[in-house]
């Protein structure tokens, strides 16, 4: 994809416009750099915490001779120390390093993942998994933060799509290779296999991010200065704030907090559920559930980069959020009622749920930047992401509880049904974000 162009004059002359055409080759290489680096470290992040699914539908409960609620705890568990953590540790990137706070949870996250296939005893088992939700709640919310020191409004969308494309394409591409690792090696020494590459890209990771456009060494300094002063003309009209934690009771912010909490309630619980959902409808292996399991995130990676475009192109962001999320419940609904009709009816329902919930991510992430100044956007994103951590922590936790309570999958869909028609409505209730006159001072970054 390539930037808008960012120019520092409107000059004729041949040779400042083939200066221009140098700068806009090197801002491209923030599509070729930067954001790879961005989408393999989310991508290992996502691996981590979603073969936990696997493991259950694999066995996990019987192997530790535990319970199904005991298994489900296991689960919740992540996203309890997912959520404490993420304001202080946005708070730390800020005032510090993206980079070096990322690289450290790049080693504890990946140690914790592969003691999760070693520890035998529930206790420590319940302490593990608490401990990677903590390690890897820094990183979503400091890596897009991250994004707004590199891309400017005009790109943010698709930006913040392609980090966010590591979540489904990793289930995409790993989902049918930790089924067949689970076939063929078991459930425990897959989570091994699967946490050593975290710890390895962390020291590719250090050696290559920098903060901001002047830090990093592939790119011009006359080109990282343009595209750093446009950023900062972008905060122009935003009205400032103070103090960051004032931010967490404005309106629009308690609103997108409320309602990203019903978004992962529902979007968590079916990633962490689908494979044992398919498993028991299909009746097929582990390697098969793999592949049907991957399908859904197929079409959510094509949906994600439609609706990027568009919403970077014309400049919006709830139209193309708040529709998608209502579709995903509806076809959430039409999976829990034609479950005893038809699996291949009910696929169908999830699949398209799958790409519903995925599709606005883009677009929702960016309208935080365009409402909050640079002071407070890493909190306020750790504070809204720490919401969908709380809500992640119930979808999984409650899908689960219900599924054992019940002995089926038919009350966990009706819970993610309502979440995700619950989020799309609490959209239509953000107002447009507010302007200052453009003569406050800029907040410092």
């Amino acid at each position: 994809m390539d930037s808008p162009q960012i120019r520092l004059s409107n000059s004729p002359s041949p040779s400042l416009e083939l200066s221009q055409e140098g700068m806009q080759a090197n801002l491209r290489k923030r599509w070729k750099y930067l954001l790879p680096a961005v989408f393999v470290t989310y991508s290992l992040a996502y691996l981590d915490r979603a073969n936990f699914g696997f493991g259950a539908a694999a066995g996990l409960a019987t192997t530790l001779h535990i319970t199904e609620s005991d298994a489900s705890l296991l689960a919740g568990l992540f996203f309890l120390g997912y959520f404490a953590f993420q304001v202080p540790g946005a708070v730390l990137a800020r005032k510090y390093s993206v980079r070096r706070v990322v690289f450290g949870t790049l080693l504890l996250w990946g140690l914790f993942a592969a003691l999760t296939g070693v520890i035998r005893t529930f206790w420590l088992l319940a302490v593990d998994r608490l401990l990677l939700g903590v390690a890897e709640s820094l990183v979503f919310p400091v890596m897009l933060h991250l994004l707004t020191n590199w891309f400017t409004r005009a790109e943010r969308s698709r930006a913040n799509t392609l980090l966010m494309l590591g979540n489904p394409l990793t289930l995409l591409l790993m989902s049918p290779v930790t089924g067949f690792l689970i076939q063929k090696l078991g459930w425990q020494t897959t989570f091994i296999v699967e946490g050593i590459p975290s710890m390895l890209w962390a020291f590719v990771w250090i050696a290559f991010i920098r903060d901001r456009p002047t830090q990093a060494t592939w790119i011009t300094p006359a080109a990282a200065e343009a595209l750093e002063t446009r950023l900062t003309k972008e905060q122009i009209g935003i009205v400032p704030v103070g103090v960051p934690y004032k931010a967490f009771v404005r309106g629009d912010v308690v609103i997108l907090a409320i309602q990203y909490f019903f978004w992962s309630l529902g979007i968590y619980g079916f990633v962490l559920w689908l494979p044992t959902i398919v498993r028991k409808g299909a009746v097929v292996s582990m390697a098969s559930t793999g592949l049907l399991t991957a399908i859904p995130y197929l079409a959510a990676i094509s949906l994600m980069l439609t609706v990027s475009h568009f919403s970077d192109k014309l400049q919006k962001r709830r139209p193309f959020v708040w529709p998608l999320l209502l579709m995903s419940g509806v076809a959430l609904t039409g999976s829990f009622l034609l479950a005893d009709v038809s699996f291949a009816l009910t696929f169908m329902c999830l699949v398209i749920c799958g790409a519903g919930v995925y599709g606005p991510y883009g677009p929702f992430f960016a309208m935080v930047p365009e409402r909050l100044p640079r002071n407070a956007t890493a909190e306020v994103l750790a504070f809204i992401n720490s919401a969908g951590a709380l809500g992640g922590f119930f979808g999984s936790y409650l899908v689960g509880l219900l599924e054992a309570i019940t002995g089926n999958a038919r009350a966990g869909y009706l819970l993610m049904s309502f979440s995700l028609i619950v989020s799309a409505i609490l959209i239509l209730f953000l107002k447009e974000p507010a302007r200052s006159n453009g003569t406050a001072a800029l907040p410092k970054s």
